[in-house]
């Protein structure tokens, strides 16, 4: 069974959970009281993605979870065996199901739910339960999400330059549970 692969400039909280097949690249972090499981499927953290606290991101057989470059998760989201492409912004307790789309630089609102297989376009702002695309995103909403990632990859840093813990994470095998 496979481990997590974490980058070395990667974050994770001393209290977040990976288990199995999960890859974190260059950049990004996943804080504190997050869980993710890829024990049917992999979970790629794109780099500079940002994983919110109490984050759940979990995987179905044949249904991987790719969160694509400079993402932001907010805090309590539930990502499950879904993609989100670059940029795109998951506000604060929405869910996103198996086999849904979210585009690039789209933004799901806080509580929204993203039905199982459905497709939230690129540039676009999705809101409700079930989200649907209520606008266009206007280029100040582009870089809000831009500056949220931002934040969240010099705020890895900083805790990674004051050591805040032993960053290079060895996650749990399968196995052991």
């Amino acid at each position: 069974m496979k481990q997590p692969q974490v980058h070395p400039t990667a974050f994770i909280a001393p209290n977040a959970v990976l288990v199995g097949n999960v890859t974190v690249e260059a950049e990004a972090s996943v804080w504190f009281g997050c869980v993710l499981r890829a024990e049917e499927a992999p979970i790629l953290v794109g780099p500079q993605t940002n994983v919110q606290d109490l984050t759940v991101i979990h995987t179905d057989p044949d249904r991987p979870c790719r969160l694509g470059a400079g993402v932001t998760i907010g805090h309590r989201a539930v990502i499950h065996g879904a993609t989100i492409e670059d940029g795109a912004l998951i506000g604060i307790g929405a869910i996103v199901l198996n086999g849904a789309v979210v585009g690039e630089e789209a933004i799901v609102g806080a509580g929204a739910v993203v039905p199982e297989g459905s497709t939230i376009p690129p540039r676009t702002l999705a809101l409700g339960v079930p989200a649907r695309v209520v606008r266009s995103l206007e280029p100040a909403d582009l870089e809000r999400a831009r500056e949220a990632a931002a934040w969240y990859v010099k705020r890895a840093r900083l805790y990674r330059a004051e050591n805040y813990r032993d960053t290079e994470y060895t996650g749990f095998p399968l196995e052991n549970l």
